[in-house]
């Protein structure tokens, strides 16, 4: 079935055709809970893509973000992988054990005095009304901490300031996307205040390592790219390629997450044959 579906991805998608340079996906789940459809369906989308190149499928464990972390999920997300024939190329590589890899590349857009202490808690974002932008769900910063802390404020956080930074890209599947980042997110931040790396530095410098060429993910992490993209310019790494896929609803027509309580795969034959048929009509529809 799965080399089936290679023939027809490179036709819905042709392989890239760039001398000289090798082909490496990238699949990164949260160990959160099981693979369930929702992931599954990025799974295969990048798998199906990297085979179709004649390249290599890494994958990695984003598990960084701690608190959300179940123990054992990474091992049943790697079990579920191998048993729906989606194996990796290499060593599966795990955020958490990555620590000094970001410490270094925070330390260099720290020593390029691109990143500044923020103070702010969301509260005081959400209410800064008369300078903070809505959008969505999202608040935008508003810049309050960049020219330095107020007296008696402690740092929280660290932003990496975006001055007037405008990012284009062609999506693969989304067509042409244009952002003014400092509308789209403002400045943005690298480490959280909770001590944590925040994903946005730790997926670019993941990627960069790996020499990750091209990233197939869900398309709800698509305004996440541009973002991406222009950290990946202040650390001088070469810019990927992006295809974003649409992600599997649920009843409610909300994505399908570990979150909202989504059902592992059923790793049962029949179950998988039918998980990956159900995940190939979502992607080739």
């Amino acid at each position: 079935m799965l080399d089936d579906l290679i023939g027809e991805w490179a036709r819905r998608y042709p392989p890239d055709t760039t001398p000289g340079r090798r082909y490496r996906g990238r699949f990164a789940p949260s160990p959160t809970g099981p693979l369930h459809a929702g992931s599954l369906v990025a799974a295969l989308a990048s798998w199906l893509d990297a085979r179709a190149h004649g390249g290599d499928w890494l994958v990695r464990i984003d598990d960084l973000d701690s608190p959300r972390t179940v123990p054992g999920a990474a091992d049943a997300i790697l079990a579920a992988l191998g048993a729906c024939g989606l194996e990796a190329d290499g060593e599966v590589v795990f955020q958490s054990r990555r620590h000094d890899a970001y410490r270094a590349a925070f330390a260099r857009l720290r020593q390029a005095g691109l990143i500044y202490p923020c103070a702010c808690t969301r509260r005081e974002i959400a209410d800064s009304v008369a300078n903070a932008t809505l959008r969505g769900r999202e608040t935008i910063y508003p810049g309050t901490c960049r020219d330095g802390l107020r007296p008696g404020r402690m740092p929280r956080a660290w932003r990496v300031t975006v001055g007037n930074a405008q990012v284009a890209f062609r999506d693969r599947a989304c067509g042409p996307v244009q952002s003014h980042l400092a509308r789209a997110s403002g400045d943005f931040v690298l480490l959280r205040a909770d001590g944590q790396w925040a994903y946005q530095l730790a997926v670019v410098v993941d990627d960069a390592d790996a020499g990750v060429t091209h990233v197939v993910r869900g398309a709800d992490l698509l305004d996440s790219t541009a973002r991406q993209i222009f950290l990946g310019r202040q650390l001088g790494y070469p810019c990927a390629d992006y295809l974003h896929v649409p992600v599997v609803a649920d009843a409610h027509g909300e994505k399908l997450s570990k979150q909202t309580g989504a059902a592992a795969i059923d790793l049962s034959p029949h179950g998988i044959a039918r998980a990956l048929d159900a995940a190939a009509r979502h992607l080739l529809a």
